[in-house]
């Protein structure tokens, strides 16, 4: 077995192995337009520990971080050891509010006592997160991400900072900040004026039915395109992610109606952010969208993180409740990159399940992957929920997917994500292909 790239200590990735896989896993964010973060974790005061211990002991709690972190975000993230006393964790799929929660996780994770010999250690960690910008080189992503921990670091510690609040050396702050804001000016331009449109993407089951199609929003001003990995954090940041997600919901309404009135009666799947959900009218956005369109609530699909499912506070459960309420559905985004809890997975109000794409890329090769795939299939159709698998790319991997249960599949091989009358037509055609 080649090791190279390999340390010796922990098993994750070195640092010269880590940048080989940023530059992959960048790559791929970008071709696909998905989001990718990288979380940079130093521990705090661990130069006191090796004097105190020795290098053995040091080594000792180095071996015991890296399981901890192994056992809770191995399927969600790649983990590599940048140092001594510092790791990167690389969370494809994962926009700046999940490497936020994420990174909270850590911070409780690492936190815990650790018992080494005969002595008890409460380790704490400087936290460090930044996410992948349009265009943006894998170098540049770990640098924003390692200057975040510093700053962290620089704070006290024990503290999680990303990039973008912490202070920035001179013209880096003032490039970043102008970026940001001739984005936002993008995205009101956008709102006011018009620019912004709905792209869909089919989830297709195996037996060759439409379970739905998910929308996937654009912005396109002056003949120029700013991508998701662009304007979403921006709008996240400055709280516009509520106006274009009541945007999407409304647009996505009127795209279910219109294709239920062409006798193609399909399912929309519309995103909805954290913003969202804690905002105190989202309950009424969604009625609105659902009474302006005129459209039959059941061909409303809501895709919530699965972090969201598991928040306990009383606005966002009253939220889904009253979405539940007016018919329409929910459906758990991005399974297995959040916090996947089986405890409770039984209690969550959702009829679909939406495998992410980093369950997807290792197969058929891996074959832990393909168990854990099978074992998650099997508990959803226990508890009557629809297995979807995102990002499938090759027959390879939709034949290993059907043979591990899963109900549907979404992705490059069926469809990329196309326009509104695009999909029309597409949807058209396979209704012809299964009367034939």
């Amino acid at each position: 077995m080649d090791t190279a790239g390999i340390d010796p200590l922990t098993g994750f990735l070195d640092r010269h192995g880590c940048l080989r896989n940023a530059a992959r896993l960048t790559e791929h964010a970008h071709r696909d337009q998905k989001p990718l973060s990288a979380i940079w974790v130093n521990l705090d005061r661990f130069r006191k520990i090796n004097g105190s211990l020795g290098m053995g002991g040091g080594d000792a709690v180095i071996a015991k971080m890296g399981d901890r972190l192994r056992s809770r975000n191995e399927h969600r993230a790649h983990i590599a050891r940048m140092g001594s006393d510092e790791f990167l964790l690389l969370a494809p799929a994962h926009g700046c509010e999940e490497a936020a929660s994420l990174a909270s996780e850590l911070l409780q994770l690492i936190a815990q006592p650790m018992e080494v010999g005969a002595m008890s250690l409460y380790p704490t960690c400087s936290v460090g997160v930044a996410s992948l910008e349009y265009a943006e080189e894998a170098e540049s992503l770990l640098q924003r991400a390692e200057h975040a921990m510093h700053e962290a670091k620089r704070q006290g510690g024990g503290r999680v900072v990303q990039s973008g609040d912490e202070q920035l050396p001179g013209r880096l702050g003032i490039k970043l900040a102008r970026e940001e804001l001739e984005v936002e000016h993008k995205l009101h331009a956008a709102l006011q004026i018009g620019g912004l449109y709905l792209h869909y993407q089919p989830i297709v089951s195996f037996n060759g039915r439409i379970e739905a199609i998910e929308a996937l929003m654009r912005c396109e001003l002056n003949g120029e395109m700013v991508p998701p990995v662009k304007f979403i954090p921006v709008a996240e940041k400055t709280g516009l992610v509520i106006r274009l997600g009541e945007w999407s919901l409304m647009q996505g309404a009127m795209q279910a109606k219109r294709l239920s009135d062409l006798g193609l009666p399909t399912k929309v799947a519309v995103n909805v952010s954290r913003a969202q959900l804690t905002a105190p009218k989202f309950s009424q956005a969604l009625y609105a969208a659902l009474l302006c369109s005129d459209v039959e609530p059941r061909l409303i699909e809501l895709e919530i993180t699965e972090s969201l499912f598991m928040d306990v506070s009383e606005l966002v459960q009253s939220n889904m409740r009253a979405a539940i309420a007016m018919g329409v559905s929910l459906s758990i985004d991005d399974f297995g990159t959040g916090y996947s809890c089986l405890a409770t997975l039984k209690d969550i109000p959702a009829g679909k399940l939406k495998l992410d794409r980093a369950f997807v890329v290792p197969l058929p090769e891996d074959r832990r992957v393909y168990a854990v795939v099978k074992a998650i299939s099997q508990l959803g159709r226990e508890l009557g929920m629809t297995v979807v698998a995102e990002g499938v790319e090759n027959e390879q991997q939709s034949c290993a997917l059907q043979d591990a249960g899963v109900d549907a599949i979404q992705g490059y091989l069926h469809a990329r994500p196309m326009s509104a009358d695009a999909v029309t037509g597409w949807l058209d055609h396979q209704a012809a292909l299964l009367k034939a």
